[in-house]
């Protein structure tokens, strides 16, 4: 009988009650969000997609022209990094982007230099490619490249040390400079002297209107600038060549003998005449002689004998007798 009171009893059916309810709830709650993310239709992802190197090979050039001229940047980079490593691995590649450079078309022109510096600022590329252009028709092409920018825009003459134009430059001209800092540094200015580097585009720039302008200009730039043209011109400056053309280009005077070289051969005396009658010595009576030392030891010791004297003046009055002290020698030696 207490088993049954015990059931009968109210409040454990409504626990009993309650508690099914939740069940109830959870239950269909759960079934709810699997049907839910079973209907879901989940998007596709887009698979990757790679251009393989037999597809790179059979693009054509023309091909490749075209596809340089395309409106969409994500193509025109990726031309661009087929036609860099095709240059590095291919002559005639190499010879058709200098062919390139060298038209008197501007497009075509920054066309053949964009793919030329874009391999260039690519580390994987750039020793293969400065190793092909490094070549007397490369440096050629990129010389001639260069005096067919000297039309391309209208250049201000550089007489003001404060002002740098090289970021204002045309694009076409900061990469043929850009090409010609890489071939430098690894193989020094001797090829880019010998393609008239300085004569066909150096000398041209508007330095100014007289020699003398021209000069003081150049000068100038080199102490007040640092850039690309200024760090070429300091390696041209090191080359006993390259210091050969800019005296001929008028850009830079023509350097003299060091002082060290010269002191080796060349020995300055002061020489002192004295009158006895007139206690001043007057300042046409110094002068200075040089003297090449092809003297004896002999006649060396007599002429200092003769000549060593203390000269002593402190500038407020003229040079006479008594500010000079001659050393006393011994009659013997």
């Amino acid at each position: 009988m207490g088993f049954f009171s015990f059931v009968r009893d109210e409040r454990l059916v409504a626990l009993g009650f309650g508690l099914a309810t939740v069940g109830c709830i959870a239950a269909m709650r759960a079934i709810l969000l699997h049907s839910r993310d079973k209907a879901e239709i989940q998007p596709t992802q887009p698979k990757t997609q790679y251009i393989t190197q037999d597809t790179e090979d059979s693009l054509k050039l023309s091909t490749l022209n075209t596809l340089l001229q395309h409106y969409n940047f994500a193509i025109r980079d990726t031309t661009l990094k087929i036609v860099a490593g095709r240059a590095v691995n291919d002559n005639s590649a190499i010879d058709d982007l200098l062919w390139g450079i060298t038209r008197v078309d501007y497009d075509e022109r920054m066309q053949s230099l964009r793919a030329l510096t874009f391999a260039l600022e690519d580390n994987s590329y750039r020793n293969s490619l400065a190793e092909a252009l490094n070549t007397p028709k490369g440096y050629s092409a990129i010389v001639r490249s260069l005096e067919l920018s000297l039309d391309d825009v209208e250049h201000d003459i550089l007489d003001d040390p404060l002002y740098d134009e090289y970021y204002l430059r045309d694009i076409g001209e900061q990469r043929c400079l850009l090409l010609v800092t890489v071939l430098i540094h690894y193989y020094g200015v001797e090829k880019l002297i010998a393609a008239k580097f300085i004569e066909k585009w150096l000398a041209k720039q508007p330095w100014g209107d007289t020699d003398e302008a021209r000069r003081k200009n150049f000068a100038l730039y080199m102490d007040r600038k640092k850039n690309r043209i200024s760090d070429i011109c300091l390696q041209l400056r090191a080359s006993k060549a390259g210091r050969k053309a800019l005296v001929k280009a008028k850009l830079a005077t023509k350097l003299r003998k060091s002082k060290r070289d010269r002191s080796a051969n060349i020995k300055v005396v002061l020489e002192i005449s004295m009158g006895n009658d007139d206690s001043t010595v007057e300042a046409s009576q110094i002068e200075l002689v040089p003297r090449v030392n092809d003297q004896s030891a002999e006649e060396q010791r007599l002429r200092r004998r003769h000549r060593e004297a203390m000269v002593l003046n402190d500038g407020t009055h003229s040079l006479g007798r008594g500010d000079i002290i001659e050393r006393e020698h011994d009659s013997n030696t």
